[in-house]
């Protein structure tokens, strides 16, 4: 976890906030899964102020319209998600989300517009209320405030690492929270939206700039991961506020306004780098660092462009320093700079090493180059000598499992 003054790291997941509870269970969704949590459930006290964000895919998962829709007065009170089967390009998807969450609804005692619905897994097959159905109100029965990790559990599909983080911090003498959940692995390349992350707090601020704070941080987090350049039809990244901190409200972009900002920051920049750490068949987590920019769009462009190479990846997998891929991303990056001032180097744990400089390569030590490439964490520092402005980005190697795991994704 990279850590942040005034913030502390703390147990609870998506139910660190005050009045927040989870749960998740075995409902035997995806076909021959009986060992593993495939139906989870999210549930507030208090109606929520909420704010979130969808896939740009023009092909869209009949739960995105039917949270869009619940979500048009700016409040939601549950989630219901289910892995395993994204319930997307089905004729009958609208009338399974929303039998999801009337079923919740009816669970929890609760409106049903209240209630939002995600789904993941496979694209294209039919999804069977049948099982949901079934295991709605077990769930809602096991909703606890220490369950964060088993509706964690439930809404992961190809990851390997449990996503899951919340800080604590003070403001106005209160102790508040910010703390969430995230799946995501593959099929890695947000705008505006990310894979499903499920982010509470109890921090009582004005809806607006909840909506506002979650634009901003996610362009700086989310936003700024790639594992494999697809873009999911089902990417949803949802915010929900109990207030129950009992802070003066939040009303404008003031010191109470910023310190919240960097608690979202916190955890969603922790959350989004294991997701590129998880990448699907990955072994290295990469860290693209940009300074000296013109601007914080080139910074970003250029970050982004760089993790996003496939031929880069694929280089850092055999920790090969083949540093003239870097300046190829660089190059047809969506941005203006002079790329005869850029600088190279490449950092890890066993040190740093300059490749190039003024657009141009130098000599180096290969084998060091080698030792430093072999870590599973990697970082790229650029520097453009263009600006002032900079960015960062996270993504992962290209390896040969990458390949296997999608190859046999059904089966």
């Amino acid at each position: 976890m990279v850590k942040f003054k005034g913030y502390e790291f703390v147990d609870g997941g998506v139910c660190a906030a005050a009045g927040f509870t989870a749960g998740g269970v075995i409902a035997g969704i995806k076909a021959g899964n009986t060992t593993k949590r495939d139906l989870a459930m999210i549930y507030c006290a208090e109606r929520c102020k909420t704010a979130a964000l969808f896939t740009t895919n023009k092909v869209k998962g009949a739960p995105i319209i039917v949270s869009k829709e619940h979500l048009s007065d700016g409040y939601a009170q549950a989630i219901i998600v289910n892995s395993g089967n994204a319930n997307t390009c089905n004729p009958d998807g609208i009338e399974i989300a929303e039998e999801m969450c009337e079923l919740t609804a009816e669970a929890l005692e609760i409106n049903v517009d209240d209630v939002l619905v995600g789904s993941t897994g496979v694209i294209g097959q039919k999804l069977d209320i049948k099982p949901i159905r079934i295991m709605i109100p077990t769930l809602a029965k096991s909703l606890s405030p220490k369950n964060s990790g088993d509706a964690l559990e439930a809404i992961m599909t190809t990851d390997t690492r449990k996503k899951e983080v919340a800080v604590e911090f003070e403001m106005d003498g209160r102790k508040c929270h910010v703390g969430g959940i995230s799946k995501g692995s593959g099929m890695i390349n947000p705008n505006m939206a990310t894979m499903l992350a499920f982010i509470t707090t109890d921090v009582c601020i004005n809806r607006e700039l909840l909506e506002k704070a979650l634009r901003k941080v996610n362009d700086l987090t989310y936003n700024m991961v790639s594992v494999d350049g697809d873009t999911s039809t089902n990417d949803t990244i949802v915010l929900m506020s109990s207030g129950l901190a009992k802070n003066e409200e939040i009303l404008c972009e003031d010191k109470s306004y910023e310190k919240f900002e960097n608690a979202l920051y916190a955890v969603m920049m922790n959350l989004a780098r294991e997701t590129a750490r998880d990448g699907e068949g990955a072994t290295k987590l990469i860290e693209c660092i940009v300074n000296g920019a013109p601007s914080e769009k080139a910074a970003r462009a250029a970050a982004k462009s760089v993790i996003s190479s496939n031929l880069v990846k694929a280089a850092l997998f055999a920790a090969d320093a083949n540093w003239g891929r870097i300046l190829c991303a660089l190059g047809y990056a969506d941005a203006d700079f002079d790329i005869s001032r850029t600088s190279v180097e490449l950092a890890s744990a066993k040190g740093k090493l300059t490749v190039c400089t003024d657009g141009s390569g130098i000599s180096f030590s290969e084998d060091s180059a080698s030792k430093i490439l072999s870590e599973d964490e990697i970082k790229i520092l650029i520097d453009l000598h263009d600006g002032d402005e900079s960015a960062i980005a996270w993504g992962c190697d290209l390896t040969f499992d990458y390949v296997k795991i999608n190859a046999e994704y059904r089966t």
